[in-house]
């Protein structure tokens, strides 16, 4: 896999300014074109949802035309009893209110104890002359109010008998009011037929307007996005529907009155990203406390909606859709406010979907790139490019967390293959290039020998008399980590009195990216409880010429010789096995040729007649040590 982007070129100031003019006119248009777009795009929307059911009343027999009128006639009849539900039991509720006048006093009167009168009560005497001061104002309070409830009496009975006079004004009133709706309903309605009558051949001039010659990717954008927003639609309209449900029959068991209406607007607003049904609960919280005596009522109605949305949101939805529908919960939150913006309160509803198409166009089409970058829930950066960006910031403890989260899946030898090694790589190709400083190579090193030490399992015991090294310091990353060994262990690491067969040699080739891979394999043979040592070439030359007399014969069971740029270093790599063969006959060898970035193909040619296995990464290495030392076997 290529780690190398070639830059794309940057905009002239042209380009710049038509791209701002483009979206400045797009903008216009959304906003000023509102009232022929919503319903455009709300029936569009309501094609996706239903067009599974078409789909399914065809295969059971029936025609195009009567599938489309049995799937249109039954989101009616759903669509006009949620309308019915709401718009009656609101004027239930309304005629109901007097009724809870002595409950909303008698909280109000609770609530001003425990709040205003404990306040007047911790000022003294300035809190009587506020109390006082208030008593003096209840009279004229009192007389004002009966002056007002006579008034209203009066508007009351005049509005009574203009009311029985004029009947055709009140009902002109109404129709004028709900005029709006419906008409915006009929208009929906109308273009949802023909559009789930015309679904074939609006996606064929679709494809041929937007692919061109590219059949293939418009196919694919295509697919990809009715497949995402149906799934999304049925999921999610499933769930609220659902979700209603058991909130209405919750609060309907807990006593709070008008709990179809609670049910329903769940249902409803439960389509608004995160807000929706806190706000709904919230009413309905506030309410149960106004209408129901004591207190318990409220806290139950809060924990109700506490417990079904947790359960609803932590593993039905997952179970249905996955725990993402593509977008970053920013950008969810940002499209709403968008969306309302432009649209009002359906366009608060429909954000989450258009927003899902605005980043299924960018995965697909390259000049909208751009809105998959910014809205879409996929890291912008991949694991080494993140690795490699902390690095330069100098953030461990960042990196770290990162490891840590990864290592809980896989095993530190797939975090060396997959992320740690790329990065060095990316560092790598900019320390080629020139791109990278002194004090960022200093940065970047000190960054890599920090989050190694804190993910290796092994504990230095002596930390007061470990080597202290600055930021100057230039030993190598793999030699910086190799000391930190030897200052608890030893120059070899540990003892030389071991078992006969029980010693696994790491020997790299000499560069220092092939000193830190020849260290990351040795600590995660450690980490598979191996008795692996991190030794260069001319250790074993001063070991050969003053050998210790502790040493047991025959310890060492195998040998790697590791090498980060093989393509380089292939024919060193087998003239070095081949010379320690002859020193070591019964041990059996192995080279680590880990992949270089750039380049086809992988492993070495030469070396292997002078060892026993060529790998090329490091879980491949464990995995091969594993089957040959019967301690690791255990350990894993």
């Amino acid at each position: 896999m290529s780690t190398d982007a070639s830059a794309a070129p940057a905009a002239s100031p042209g380009q710049r300014a038509l791209v701002i003019i483009a979206a400045a006119c797009v903008l216009a248009l959304l906003y000023f074109g509102r009232e022929v777009l919503v319903p455009i795009v709300l029936a569009l929307f309501l094609s996706l949802l239903l067009a599974p059911w078409v789909r399914l009343y065809r295969r059971l027999g029936m025609g195009h035309g009567s599938s489309v009128f049995v799937a249109v006639l039954v989101l009616v009849v759903l669509g006009g009893g949620l309308a019915t539900v709401i718009g009656s039991q609101m004027v239930s509720v309304a005629r109901s209110l007097p009724q809870y006048e002595a409950t909303i006093h008698a909280k109000v009167q609770t609530l001003r104890t425990f709040t205003l009168g404990q306040l007047e009560a911790m000022q003294g005497e300035f809190g009587k002359v506020i109390a006082s001061s208030g008593g003096t104002t209840e009279p004229g309070a009192s007389a004002a109010g009966r002056e007002s409830e006579r008034s209203s009496e009066e508007v009351a009975t005049h509005a009574s008998t203009r009311g029985t006079s004029a009947p055709m004004a009140v009902l002109t009133r109404v129709l004028s009011t709900a005029w709006v709706p419906v008409e915006t309903a009929g208009i929906v309605l109308v273009v949802l037929v023909f559009v789930l009558l015309e679904h074939e051949s609006l996606r064929d001039r679709f494809i041929r307007l937007a692919g061109g010659t590219d059949l293939r990717a418009t196919t694919a954008a295509i697919n990809d996005a009715g497949e995402r927003l149906s799934r999304f639609f049925l999921s999610t309209f499933s769930v609220n529907f659902g979700v209603g449900i058991a909130i209405g029959a919750g609060l309907w068991l807990l006593g709070v009155p008008n709990a179809p209406l609670w049910g329903a607007l769940t249902a409803v607003l439960r389509f608004v990203p995160y807000v929706g049904v806190w706000l709904v609960a919230g009413l309905a919280a506030l309410f149960a406390a106004a209408v129901v005596p004591g207190w318990s009522v409220l806290v139950m109605t809060l924990a109700l909606y506490i417990v079904v949305e947790v359960i609803v949101s932590q593993l039905v939805e997952p179970f249905l859709y996955g725990h993402s529908t593509g977008l970053s919960p920013l950008a969810v939150v940002v499209a709403a406010i968008f969306w309302s913006w432009l649209w009002g309160p359906v366009g608060l509803v429909m954000s989450t979907p258009l927003t899902l198409c605005l980043v299924v166009a960018g995965r697909h089409v390259q000049a909208l790139g751009l809105l998959n970058v910014l809205l879409g829930d996929a890291p912008a950066l991949t694991m080494p490019q993140r690795l490699y960006q902390r690095a330069l910031s100098g953030d461990a403890s960042e990196i770290v967390s990162e490891a840590r989260t990864f290592l809980k899946r896989r095993p530190f030898a797939a975090y060396c293959d997959n992320v740690l090694l790329p990065a060095l790589q990316l560092a790598g190709i900019d320390l080629r290039r020139g791109t990278i400083g002194t004090e960022q190579q200093a940065t970047v090193r000190e960054t890599i020998v920090a989050v190694i030490g804190a993910l290796g399992s092994e504990r230095r015991r002596h930390p007061r008399w470990r080597r202290r090294t600055s930021v100057l310091d230039e030993m190598s990353i793999g030699r910086r980590l190799r000391q930190q060994r030897e200052d608890v262990s030893g120059r070899w690491q540990g003892p030389l009195a071991v078992a006969p067969g029980s010693i696994v040699l790491c020997i790299g080739m000499g560069s220092v990216v092939d000193d830190l891979a020849t260290e990351l394999l040795t600590r995660i043979l450690r980490d598979l409880h191996v008795d692996a040592r991190h030794l260069a070439v001319e250790d074993l030359a001063a070991f050969d010429a003053e050998p210790h007399p502790e040493a047991t014969p025959d310890a060492v069971a195998m040998l790697y010789i590791v090498s980060a740029q093989p393509s380089d270093e292939q024919q060193d790599m087998a003239a070095l096995a081949a010379r320690l063969r002859e020193r070591m006959p019964g041990v059996h060898f192995a080279a680590l040729a880990l992949p270089e970035p750039l380049t086809q193909g992988d492993g070495i040619v030469t070396a292997e007649a002078s060892v026993d296995e060529v790998l090329h990464s490091f879980e491949s290495a464990a995995l091969h040590t594993i089957s040959r030392i019967p301690e690791a076997a255990a350990a894993a």
